[in-house]
């Protein structure tokens, strides 16, 4: 892996909401040009459930085709994504 693809990854902080259980690894890197729809799969497997809510700044669930990279630097908290998941509607 050189150094450039390594520079692209971001870090995505999952955090529960509504009762939801935890994750056992909270933390994950993702590549900066990926959709958002990755994380939604990569939680419903985690959690072995076919919904998942995720939830942006505990306020508003952003489209799955937008990218981690463009959800970070508009939403983002010192570089990471933050994303509430939830198995039942919690906001908005």
């Amino acid at each position: 892996m050189d150094k450039k693809s390594q520079d692209d990854k971001i870090v995505v902080v999952f955090r529960a909401t509504g009762g939801a259980p935890i994750l056992q690894q909270s933390k994950v890197k993702v590549s900066a040009d990926s959709k958002f729809s990755k994380l939604v799969v990569f939680l419903k497997k985690q959690l072995k459930t076919e919904t998942v809510y995720v939830y942006l700044r505990e306020a508003f669930a952003p489209s799955i085709d937008d990218t981690i990279a463009v959800l970070t630097q508009a939403y983002g908290i010192d570089g990471k994504l933050h994303v509430n998941y939830a198995l039942t509607p919690a906001w908005g």
